[in-house]
């Protein structure tokens, strides 16, 4: 039977302040998924509130030369306008390989506190399977506890979209608080590839804990996840 990865994608679709839509971003689900797909993993898709997780159009904009973004938005559109809702899928972590949670700003505000989220989390981390996310990603771990009541991220190296690069499309002053900031607060050890947008993944734990810094670290998210998964 193929295994199955979980993927949780935001809800939150609009930031009221910057009167800006968001949601999550496109390459950073279409490269994992190519990557995943292709090996025969079968994807299964979640979010918050369930049906349509809000695509964030500057992504569709900014990745359209990008092929594997660009066929991902023509052609998989019921992967994130059919999506199942988040609750329903506590308890059953046994039924999953992975879990992996891709970017975009929604995280920050939905993802980052929803208890059902942090309860799934938890319950795939204290049952030994990968939980993987990337860019905004990772704030969906910052307030999960491992089985020892430890920040799950404590002592851990971890990456996610650095404080420098929000502060490069402008967004750091509408955001709850600063990703990088909120990592190293909970006790993780945070990295960031050596230039703004460069590639970073950080695999800790035997592929037990994946984190990806930005948009160009998604693939290699999605090859993290698959090693992590047929080891």
């Amino acid at each position: 039977m193929a295994p199955k990865v979980l993927v949780v994608l935001t809800s939150f679709g609009h930031i009221e302040a910057a009167n800006k839509p968001t949601g999550w971003y496109l390459p950073e689900l279409s490269h994992p998924y190519d990557v995943l797909t292709q090996a025969g993993v079968e994807i299964v898709t979640a979010s918050p509130k369930g049906g349509v997780a809000p695509l964030d159009p500057a992504s569709v904009e900014m990745f359209k030369a990008d092929p594997s973004a660009a066929a991902f938005a023509a052609e998989k559109k019921a992967v994130w306008e059919q999506t199942a809702q988040l609750a329903s899928f506590k308890g059953r972590a046994g039924e999953f390989a992975a879990l992996f949670y891709p970017g975009g700003h929604g995280p920050m505000f939905d993802l980052v506190d929803d208890k059902d989220s942090i309860a799934l989390i938890e319950e795939f981390a204290a049952k030994g399977k990968p939980v993987a996310a990337v860019c905004h990603g990772p704030v969906v771990f910052v307030n999960a506890k491992r089985a020892d009541g430890k920040a799950l991220l404590a002592e851990k190296e971890v990456t996610a979209f650095s404080n420098a690069e929000e502060d490069a499309v402008d967004l750091s002053k509408y955001m709850p608080f600063m990703l990088e900031d909120r990592i190293k607060a909970v006790g993780g050890i945070y990295k960031k590839a050596e230039q703004p947008w460069g590639e970073l993944v950080l695999v800790q734990d035997g592929g037990k804990l994946i984190t990806g810094q930005n948009p160009a670290s998604a693939k290699g998210v999605g090859e993290a996840i698959l090693r992590a998964i047929s080891a």
